[in-house]
């Protein structure tokens, strides 16, 4: 008797012992047909919830604040995937070299800024800015800036707008690089250096208002911030409640895996 309860401690202590239904099968993803029944990660509010919501009904979805909080839990095996923008996967991936990608055929998306409804003047302002950077090689340089094709970003300085007193509040969530995230103390990035063009030609200054994704439009709706610029994808949902500029940026989705 003795013997057999000493081999048990040691098959608990050496972790050969399994109990039926016990062992934990290895996931496999390749393309989003395997997300079925998974434990799948995204960020609150955005397009690849809705996605996973609407495509993935078996998929036990798990939203987060941030795609960087959903690949933290996938790190430590609390899911199995995470569905997010291909550029902010990169960044992620990047600094996670226990995490890949797995890219699938998603519908593009295409970025666009939005303001409150009826908001015309602003609107315009805007779509104008963003045609003349198109125009006079402002955007090329937004794109070189901060996707450089070695991985570099240098972040170009604030045009000056010698405005005074008037403000523009953009409204973003600083969880998403390379469009808008915390460098040291600043929010920075693409659509934070687009929003100072956008000021700037408003004759305004910028003041930019950190907040959660799924509260950016409910903000801009109550006129807490003037418009909003995070990497949003344009939709029909959300253009029954915000009115969006021309688009600037084209994107899919990807899938993020555990090596």
């Amino acid at each position: 008797m003795k013997k057999s309860v000493s081999i048990f401690v040691l098959m608990i202590l050496t972790g050969a012992l399994v109990f039926a239904g016990g062992s934990k099968e290895k996931v496999s993803i390749t393309s989003a047909a395997d997300l079925p029944g998974k434990k799948i990660g995204v960020q609150a509010g955005t397009t690849a919830e809705v996605y996973i919501q609407e495509n993935i009904p078996d998929a036990k979805l798990i939203s987060f604040k941030s795609g960087i909080d959903a690949a933290m839990d996938l790190k430590n095996g609390a899911i199995d995937a995470v569905v997010l923008d291909e550029l902010p996967a990169k960044e992620i991936v990047a600094k996670n070299p226990s995490l890949m990608i797995v890219t699938d055929k998603f519908a593009k998306e295409e970025y666009a800024i939005a303001v409150k409804k009826g908001n015309k003047a602003l609107l315009d302002s805007i779509n104008k800015t963003i045609a003349m950077m198109k125009k006079d090689g402002g955007y090329e340089k937004l794109i070189a800036a901060f996707m450089p094709a070695d991985g570099k970003i240098n972040i170009p300085a604030a045009p000056s707008s010698g405005a005074q007193g008037k403000i523009l509040k953009l409204g973003t969530n600083a969880t998403f690089p390379p469009f808008e995230y915390i460098e040291g103390t600043e929010i920075v990035g693409f659509d934070i250096t687009m929003g100072e063009y956008i000021a700037k030609d408003c004759q305004a200054k910028l003041e930019v208002i950190d907040m959660a994704f799924d509260s950016l439009i409910p903000a801009l709706s109550a006129g807490a911030v003037d418009f909003v610029a995070a990497g949003m994808s344009v939709t029909e949902e959300r253009k029954k409640n915000v009115d969006f500029s021309d688009p600037y940026f084209a994107s899919e989705q990807v899938i993020i895996i555990k090596k």
